[in-house]
């Protein structure tokens, strides 16, 4: 990366950090010691749910949420087409089909009216989906209380993707109390609010599901024997009672993810005073902002400006100008429906009209 390069975000490493990393390469463990429940234990705190679960990736944590809610092949999940493409793929790494909620253009969110629509066809024709991913784009939450609603009405579980959103905050309700949502799911990457370097986590308030995606991402293991399935207790044994995945997180990562988490609040200060600077410096240029809902507390992972006027050759030229001078300005997201993957799947252009734009 050059010198003078900007990206859109980077990381933010203190001496503490670093200290608390050193900590765990000069102790006993380097992964599954207590780093790694300690961490779960902060964010659970943190966020107020039940539980907690920690992964690999926030992609790791999307799989196993899937699959602890039972979706299989026949089941349909739903999403949003502006995402990045783990929200999606894991259905598929189930065998699941999926499906797309277009979003709202003030908001960039899932549109609830256009979801009630779907659901009310999809409940016509027998097709209604298992689960539904709401994500919370740019570290502000989707309407969670009209889709929980909707979930009571139409029988679906949710999941929340709040990898942009940890710290956010929801009708008076932490992202990732699971108020309305069985799971909710952060991402720890490093351009992420706060980081392990790698890493993901779960959020949850039923203990069965707790339980079930640490085993899951564990291989499907069991070791307590008050679980086990055949009559053998050596002290040694373990059994293996589902197909499982490694997926945990190491006590390495776990131990800046808590370090980290000391300075969440002050992150997410930090991105909203950046945010007001941009809203009150651009406000006379031909572009618009997003606009989180009222009850809604964002964590402004990404700072997402629409053109007022634009087609493909305005976009581009604007894009490669801020560029050659240095500011690391992205696209968040190209339309998953319309990545080749998913156009060889029967997607096509002019599904989701609102994304597309």
């Amino acid at each position: 990366m050059e010198k003078n390069f900007l990206p859109y975000s980077r990381q933010d490493i203190s001496e503490e950090d670093i200290q608390s990393v050193n900590n765990v390469l000069r102790s006993e463990f380097l992964t599954q010691g207590n780093v790694y429940k300690e961490f779960e234990k902060a964010i659970a705190t943190k966020v107020k749910s039940k539980y907690c679960v920690s992964f690999n990736s926030a992609t790791s944590a999307l799989h196993i949420a899937c699959l602890a809610l039972g979706l299989k092949k026949g089941d349909i999940l739903w999403t949003t087409p502006t995402t990045f493409v783990a929200s999606a793929n894991c259905a598929i790494y189930c065998g699941a089909e999926i499906d797309f909620v277009d979003i709202e253009l003030k908001t960039g969110l899932m549109s609830v009216e256009l979801l009630e629509a779907k659901l009310c066809e999809a409940s016509k024709i027998g097709k209604l989906p298992k689960i539904i991913i709401p994500v919370h784009l740019a570290g502000s939450s989707c309407d969670m209380p009209s889709i929980n609603n909707l979930s009571k009405k139409y029988g679906f579980r949710i999941i929340e993707d709040a990898s942009h959103a940890i710290g956010g905050v929801c009708n008076g309700f932490s992202v990732g109390s699971c108020e309305y949502s069985d799971i909710t799911v952060f991402s720890l990457h490093p351009v992420k609010i706060i980081t392990s370097a790698e890493g993901g986590l779960a959020t949850t308030n039923s203990k069965s599901i707790s339980d079930l995606m640490r085993t899951l991402s564990n291989h499907g293991i069991i070791k307590d024997k008050n679980y086990f399935i055949g009559d053998n207790f050596e002290s040694w044994r373990y059994e293996q009672q589902s197909l499982g995945f490694n997926y945990r997180l190491s006590d390495v990562h776990a131990a800046l993810g808590i370090s980290q988490l000391e300075r969440l609040d002050y992150f997410i200060k930090k991105r909203n005073e950046i945010a007001n600077t941009y809203k009150n410096e651009l406000t006379n240029l031909p572009l618009n902002f997003l606009v989180p809902y009222d009850f809604v507390k964002s964590t402004y992972h990404l700072f997402i400006v629409k053109l007022s006027k634009s087609n493909k050759e305005i976009h581009e030229n604007i894009f490669n100008y801020l560029r050659s001078k240095g500011i690391g300005v992205q696209l968040h997201y190209l339309p998953v429906h319309l990545q080749p993957f998913y156009l060889n799947m029967g997607f096509s252009k002019g599904l989701f009209p609102n994304s597309e734009n």
